[in-house]
């Protein structure tokens, strides 16, 4: 008995329509991560001010960004962004990015986000991103990953480089408690958005062939 393997397919990337030539498909993807890696960009500036991690618009961003451009594409967009911050552009929350940032708490979650857009864009080649439900389930999922690297990164700062002694009630309390609702009001808010660009995609396609 042989186990079937899941599918990948198309996410919503894969309608533009990609050059024969196998040097402008590698343009065309290079386009799309780095236009992944703005729109996180973008949103990482959409910011409610809380100690020692802020709640940013980075998540929905990471959520829709891999979903849209699917497993790899996404975690490369967030690679990009995360190495861009690192480099100096002012990617990263509050109009920031220096090295420096390795220092901060909340720098365990930008790395967590490269792993959470695969996720999301893993979810999205099995087609959960086309039903609300379905999309939610795993948007929820993807936007669970961030706090697994999150959360031991910031006790890891505040303890051990800042010589603070946070026991795991205070760690939760700064990093997982005060996310959960926006978290889950994101990843609505991506279970809304990606599944109506495939039925606007539907409805062209009903008039074409209509």
């Amino acid at each position: 008995m042989s186990l079937a393997v899941p599918v990948r397919r198309p996410v919503l990337a894969d309608l533009i329509a990609r050059p024969s030539g196998r040097a402008r498909a590698v343009a065309l993807d290079a386009a799309l991560v780095v236009a992944g890696a703005a729109v996180v960009a973008l949103l990482a500036q959409v910011e409610v001010p809380l100690w020692p991690v802020p709640i940013t618009g980075q998540t929905l961003a990471v959520v829709v960004v891999g979903a849209a451009l699917g497993a790899r594409r996404g975690a490369a967009a967030l690679v990009t962004y995360l190495l861009a911050g690192l480099a100096g552009l002012p990617v990263f929350a509050g109009f920031t990015g220096t090295v420096a940032a390795l220092a901060k708490p909340s720098f365990g979650f930008v790395i967590g986000f490269v792993f959470a857009a695969f996720v999301a864009g893993w979810f999205a080649e099995r087609a959960w991103d086309r039903r609300p439900l379905l999309a939610f389930v795993g948007f929820v999922a993807a936007s669970a990953i961030p706090f697994v690297f999150g959360i031991p990164y910031m006790a890891f700062i505040l303890n051990v480089v800042g010589g603070g002694a946070f026991g795991v009630g205070e760690i939760l309390q700064f990093g997982l408690w005060p996310f959960i609702l926006g978290g889950l009001v994101k990843a609505a808010l991506a279970a809304l958005l990606i599944p109506a660009a495939w039925a606007g995609v539907r409805a062209v396609d009903r008039r074409k062939n209509g």
